[in-house]
Parts: structure tokens; C-alpha cells; sequence
């Protein structure tokens, strides 16, 4: 008698992969260093330490679009390591289709961005935070979904730099970009030629938007635009690396 072979599933998501990936992701002590704890002692440094409620409401919402940026980034960045030990020729040996696991990625991104922010929240919850209503759910929604973004910047340079360069490249540049975004001090301490360059950068939109309900800075609209093209620009190059380097097996 032969024994029948389960069936793979072919929708757009596999939940045993993306279970896998996120536990993966989950085992990595480095990767929890970075997206939960920095964002906390960062909160405990500028935020917690301060006498206004408006003043940790802002910094906590800072810390979140921070802490879930570089968690999003982490996981799409985390392919590098996939490619150099084998794991994505493996997988694309199976009949799991690429979209599958590029949604994979995506979805797992989101789940391990929504750490950062739910902690982030709780802390600013429990140390003194005042903000409107709206401000807590949009905040930490934009915060979440928002970092997204990243997570495609993450698997182009994933496809693109070595493995063991993947991240160290990508922690300075994230600092740098949350700076602009006015993530680590409010734009409105930059000089007017560096709200201006800032504005293009890939942080301002989430930055601005996650703020709004809290202090209007910088530009809605532009925030709105910055957010949908640079969105655009790293999907599109993800989606040309990770043909690139499909073709090449």
C-alpha cells in the first residue's frame, strides 16, 4: 500500500512556515536585543525620566515607530542568513510558491513589529503617558503598520549584502533614518534646510503620522506621499532582488 503524501498548501500564506519563522525569529537573543530592549531603556532614558504626560506620550510613540522599524527590518533582513546557509534553495525546491513566502515574510515582520509597540504602550501606560484616546490607537497603529515599509527595505538588503553584513549595515543607517524621521529629537529643533532634506527621508512619514494626534509636525499630506513612494520604492526593489536571485538557481 503507499503511503499518500500530505498536501502542501498552495494559498498565499502556509501557516507551518510562517509559525516557523516567527518562532525563528523569536529564538534569535540578538534580533530581541535590538527591536524590544533598546527601544525600553531608550523610553527609561528620555521618556519615563520626564515630569510632563504629553512629553513620555510623544516619546513613547517615538520609541515604538523606532523599536517596530527595526524589528520589520530585522525580519526582512533575516533572508541574508537564508541564502548563505541554504535554507531559501531548500525552500524553493518545495512547491511553496515565492509569493507565499515573500507574504511569509511580511506577515511575519508584522507579528514580531507589533512587540515593540505593545510594549512601548504598556510602558508609557504604567509610567505616566497622557494622551487623547485617538492618540494611543492611531499612534500605535500607524506605529505598527506603518514600520512595514521597512520590512521590504530589509529584504532588499537581505538579497543584496552578505549575510554576516546584513544587520551591522543596517543598524547605523536605521539610527540615521529615525533621526531624520524625528524619532530621537522632534523636527521642529531641525533648521528649516534639514526639515526640508529630512522630509524625504524614509522615517518621516511614519514619524509624522504616528505623532499627529499628539503635535501636528511637518507636513500631513507630504507625510502621506512620503509613506506611499517610499513604500513603492522598497517593494519594488525587493521584489527585482529576490527575482535576481531566484533566477540564478
Amino acid at each position: 500500500m503507499t503511503a499518500i503524501a500530505p498536501e502542501v498548501p498552495r494559498g498565499l500564506v502556509n501557516p507551518t512556515y510562517l509559525k516557523l519563522d516567527i518562532r525563528r525569529v523569536l529564538r534569535n537573543r540578538r534580533t530581541l536585543v535590538f527591536t524590544i530592549v533598546m527601544p525600553v531603556v531608550f523610553y527609561f532614558a528620555f521618556g519615563a525620566s520626564q515630569s510632563d504626560g504629553d512629553a513620555k506620550g510623544y516619546v513613547m510613540i517615538s520609541f515604538a515607530v523606532y523599536g517596530a522599524m527595526v524589528a520589520a527590518t530585522s525580519v526582512g533582513a533575516s533572508v541574508a542568513v537564508e541564502r548563505a546557509s541554504g535554507w531559501s534553495r531548500q525552500l524553493r525546491l518545495t512547491p511553496m510558491r515565492p509569493a507565499t513566502y515573500v507574504t511569509s515574510k511580511v506577515l511575519s515582520a508584522a507579528s514580531i513589529a507589533l512587540i515593540p509597540v505593545v510594549v512601548e504602550l504598556l510602558l508609557g501606560a504604567v509610567t505616566g503617558a497622557t494622551m487623547r484616546a485617538s492618540a494611543w490607537v492611531v499612534g500605535g497603529l500607524v506605529a505598527w503598520i506603518g514600520s512595514l515599509v521597512f520590512a521590504s527595505l530589509g529584504l532588499a538588503i537581505g538579497y543584496l549584502v552578505p549575510s554576516e553584513n546584513a544587520m551591522q549595515v543596517m543598524g547605523p543607517v536605521l539610527a540615521l533614518l529615525a533621526l531624520m524621521g524625528g524619532l530621537f529629537v522632534p523636527l521642529t529643533l531641525f533648521g528649516s534646510t534639514l526639515q526640508t532634506v529630512a522630509s524625504f527621508t524614509p522615517a518621516y512619514g511614519v514619524g509624522v503620522l504616528a505623532h499627529w494626534q499628539v503635535q501636528h509636525t511637518g507636513s500631513f499630506v507630504g507625510a502621506v506621499v512620503n509613506l506611499v513612494v517610499w513604500t513603492g520604492v522598497f517593494g519594488a526593489a525587493a521584489a527585482w532582488l529576490f527575482r535576481r536571485d531566484t533566477g540564478r538557481v
